[in-house]
């Protein structure tokens, strides 16, 4: 049955993908974006399901107006997809105030702003599911992604305890964590201006292999999408969603490790409780 999607970053990447795959399949799609006129060519193709709308992620008022509009002019939205995002790179000494502001405000707090907006409405009409957009890097860390981690370990946990909060709503949740996807992310990627001391260190290595582009991308942002939209449509969709083999393997060894820490440290963890219960 054709859906009502509400999709932010809709522009570009993965979350230009879904659009055009969500239109191709007859559903409607609330696509938002920053800047007005790069949807044009959908948006003549597709004019009755494609309600295009303008939203800045780091302007809380208008995330609220963009939400309540979509509601009051589609009436019910099934899938709410919080995808707007991007990656911002250097060494955590390297970054700028504005920079870490910048970004913490776009992929964090913007997300949360978007989450609160949309849950009133969602419990208003008896449910719906909310997609958030995270990426293997909510479960590892590369270095010089220390601000990119930071908000998608950040948005992570916002997401696993409102998911709890809510479900007895109707609203659920699923994070999707792709891996290294073929997407304009890259190209998209903010720098920070490089330090000489950071050359022969594990960041200005990752620097080296984004310039030179030996940094490995497996992921297909077709594929990706369409296993996004599956879940989504799915009665009973995990909460977290891996997508791509270089995700499956590196999250899988991150957890493995860190379980395997979190074992060897069984008697201090212990040691610590109260010995009077």
């Amino acid at each position: 049955m054709p859906k009502t999607w509400f999709i932010t970053g809709a522009s570009s990447g993965l979350g230009l993908e879904m659009t055009q795959q969500l239109l191709a399949q007859g559903h409607k799609v609330i696509a938002t974006l920053r800047r007005p006129g790069t949807l044009a060519q959908l948006e003549q193709e597709y004019r009755e399901r494609l309600d295009i709308v303008q939203l800045d992620l780091v302007k809380p008022e208008s995330i609220t107006a963009a939400v309540e509009g979509a509601f009051q002019r589609h009436g019910q939205i099934d899938v709410i997809v919080s995808n707007a995002g991007y990656g911002l790179f250097g060494a955590a000494e390297e970054l700028a105030n504005d920079q870490i502001d910048q970004q913490i405000a776009t992929n964090l707090t913007g997300s949360i702003h978007l989450i609160r907006a949309a849950l009133p409405l969602l419990r208003r009409q008896g449910g719906g599911r909310i997609v958030q957009v995270s990426s293997e890097g909510g479960q590892i860390a590369y270095p010089g992604f220390s601000l990119y981690h930071a908000t998608k370990w950040g948005i992570e946990g916002f997401v696993e305890a409102v998911a709890q909060e809510v479900a007895p709503f109707g609203i659920d949740f699923i994070i999707a964590e792709p891996g290294p996807t073929g997407t304009n992310f890259g190209a998209n990627l903010v720098h920070a201006t490089p330090m000489d001391a950071y050359d022969e260190t594990p960041a200005g290595a990752v620097r080296r292999a984004i310039s030179d582009r030996s940094f490995e991308i497996r992921g297909d942002a077709a594929r990706t999408v369409a296993a996004i939209i599956s879940a989504a449509e799915s009665a009973t969709p995990p909460l977290r969603l891996t997508l791509g083999s270089t995700a499956y393997s590196s999250i899988s060894q991150a957890l493995s490790a860190r379980l395997s820490a979190l074992e060897a440290q069984r008697k201090v963890a212990n040691s610590a409780d109260r010995q009077d219960l």
